[in-house]
């Protein structure tokens, strides 16, 4: 099973930056959204749905985006963890003198 376990520390990187970004486009679009107003665009009614949809959108995007704040930083935990555990076993079977011959490659 232990040969079945990839991680790519590059990707890792990738993925949180691209959900860094994520969550600036999300601020930028809750400040967007705070400035717009709904009034006068038609009806009274479409008028009420329009201020509910911004005040429903508002909220949604907030926990959106601080779910996906949380999720970048557990993910960078759980990367900052596997690397410590990586450097770890790299240590020992170093230690103790494993080499290319023997069943166990300590990536150098």
């Amino acid at each position: 099973m232990a040969e079945k376990l990839r991680v790519d520390a590059v990707e890792l990187e990738n993925f949180m930056k691209l959900l860094d970004g994520s969550v600036t486009s999300l601020k930028g679009l809750r400040s967007a959204l705070a400035d717009a107003t709904v009034g006068g665009l038609g009806t009274e009614d479409l008028d009420k749905a329009c201020e509910d949809f911004q005040s429903d959108w508002k909220y949604g995007a907030e926990q959106i985006g601080e779910q996906t704040e949380d999720l970048g930083k557990i993910i960078e935990q759980n990367k900052n963890a596997f690397m410590e555990v990586e450097d770890a076993l790299t240590k020992a079977m170093k230690k103790a003198g494993k080499t290319k011959d023997d069943i166990v490659v300590v990536p150098t």
